[in-house]
């Protein structure tokens, strides 16, 4: 292995193994404060308690956001406790390893957990609430794991004060984009040398000071079957809500709705030009008219684990405060007409490279 391949398996190894934060509530991250108890349903955080060694080990994505960390490197052999699917759509996890036992729940495709015990092909995992058994054989291990660990998940940053301003540039002089309350979830895009953390606001780049935040590294997590039955039956009643409102072009519904749909836009988009908005809301309507997903507005918002500002309340603060710019109620009201810039794309998020439609700084695929 070249010393080049070594460091990527160290740096990844470490941040995973520092941030990941096990189901049981044993918290690897330096931070005392369950924080993270917002992000439910899809998101897990995930625990490689490592080894003597592995506490020097850095994460990749450490580099990517600039941390300042140390890096050594690390014996080829040492694994970390990380698994992650390898299937195209789920995996049935088991209560016994053996492929004739019960279903206890599913995990799918990009969706990871840590490592209990192995053997005889088996590997007894968690991953979200789910604690069973899957095949390796639709599996992922060691550096496969780390790097689409890497691919998928990201770095995110729950604010730690009473209230804290988000600024357009990393220093205290610069303006104010908005302020954000305690329990705030945001994706962390980059941080500097001076504390300051870049994060999306809106759609845009704003910051804030490392000093009040915490952060971790999430992916998300599979669901147990009673999980499975809540979310569909839910999906049920959402899709004959919505038989009342169908129609063949302009997607019917009420000033309410219309309204819900503009601050989620805001809180994604609101920062973006027009046409980015418009994305946004195109996004939320292919959803409703796939049958992948819930067939509502509501429903599709407040899907599990989909929209961060709804999972963490901050859409709903943003519709009952009724501060929802002009720009954004036209674009869900453009939305609501049939019109997509997207086409039948239901994807988006920061543009990192990732291949699909770039609109301003999101890539919609």
């Amino acid at each position: 292995m070249t010393k080049r391949r070594k460091l990527f398996t160290a740096v990844t190894g470490l941040m995973l193994s520092l941030i990941f934060v096990l189901q049981s509530g044993m918290a690897v991250l330096a931070s005392e404060d369950d924080s993270m108890e917002q992000l439910r349903g899809g998101v897990a955080s995930i625990l490689n308690p490592g080894s003597a060694s592995s506490v020097d080990l850095v994460n990749a994505t450490a580099k990517e956001l600039n941390l300042e960390l140390q890096v050594e490197e690390v014996d080829e052999a040492e694994e970390t406790k990380l698994v992650m699917a390898n299937v195209r759509d789920a995996l049935n996890v088991r209560s016994e390893a053996d492929e004739t036992s019960d279903k206890v729940g599913l995990l799918y495709k990009d969706c990871g957990g840590t490592i209990l015990e192995r053997k005889d092909g088996w590997t007894k995992l968690q991953s979200g609430n789910i604690i069973g058994w899957a095949s390796d054989e639709y599996l992922l291990f060691g550096e496969d794991a780390l790097a689409l660990a890497n691919d998928v998940g990201k770095m995110v940053a729950t604010i730690n004060t009473e209230t804290l301003r988000v600024r357009t540039e990393p220093n205290m002089e610069a303006g104010v984009y908005g302020l954000l309350p305690k329990g705030e979830i945001m994706e962390v895009l980059g941080q500097d040398e001076n504390g300051w953390i870049c994060v999306d606001f809106e759609g845009s780049n704003g910051y804030v000071s490392a000093e009040y935040v915490l952060t971790d590294f999430i992916i998300d997590a599979g669901e147990t079957m009673e999980e499975i039955r809540i979310r569909q039956e839910a999906e049920e009643a959402a899709r004959k809500e919505a038989e009342r409102h169908k129609n063949y072009g302009e997607y019917t519904t009420d000033a309410d709705t219309t309204l819900l749909l503009a601050a989620l836009i805001q809180c994604e988009a609101g920062s973006e030009s027009y046409e980015g908005q418009v994305a946004v809301g195109a996004v939320v309507m292919n959803r409703v008219r796939s049958g992948a997903y819930p067939n509502s507005i509501h429903g599709v918002i407040y899907a599990s684990g989909q929209f961060t500002p709804a999972m963490n309340g901050k859409v709903n603060r943003l519709y009952e405060s009724g501060n929802i710019s002009s720009s954004c109620i036209q674009a869900a009201k453009e939305a609501l007409s049939g019109v997509s810039n997207v086409g039948d794309l239901t994807h988006f998020r920061r543009n990192n490279g990732r291949e699909g439609l770039v609109i301003g700084n999101h890539v919609f695929y």
